[in-house]
């Protein structure tokens, strides 16, 4: 882990907020110059802090889609099965996120499909049939709370 100061976290929250914000807005709100900002963020992409720059697209704006949570259990646990299944579903672009939890499944997986034909389509068609796969339990989103690519960085340690 990095060790970051107060103005590490505020630089990283405005970036998080904003990765094209202006440099010198940004040093005026950190009562900088632009130098010392400059130096902080090349250190963070040097250090693999910032991971890489993306543009958050709108679902909303760009298609009609339906997010659909999966708890997947598999039949075997075994470290080299888990292994599998993690490479198989990275090359699934319906798969927006895939965790490993521990408890009652193996996998909690973010979906996004165009509608309830295509996920039948996806979790029959291309999830079902990856090896190693017991059960799937499927959960549908009605409506969208919240939704947000900041980390937050004030937990504590």
């Amino acid at each position: 882990m990095v060790k970051l100061d107060a103005i590490d976290r505020r630089l990283l929250e405005l970036l998080q907020n904003d990765s094209k914000v202006n440099i010198k807005e940004v040093a005026a709100q950190l009562n900088m110059t632009k130098t010392p900002i400059y130096e902080r963020i090349k250190r963070f992409d040097k250090e693999q802090i910032i991971e890489k720059y993306v543009a958050v697209i709108n679902p909303q704006k760009v298609s009609n889609s339906m997010v659909v949570f999966c708890s997947v259990s598999l039949e075997s646990q075994k470290l080299e099965e888990i292994k599998k299944f993690s490479e198989a579903i990275k090359k699934i672009p319906e798969v927006m996120e895939c965790y490993l939890m521990g408890g009652a499944n193996d996998f909690l997986l973010k979906v996004v499909v165009s509608d309830l034909k295509a996920y039948h389509q996806f979790s029959s068609g291309k999830l079902a049939a990856l090896p190693n796969v017991g059960q799937i339990k499927s959960t549908f989103v009605l409506n969208e709370i919240k939704r947000s690519t900041v980390f937050p960085l004030t937990l504590e340690r």
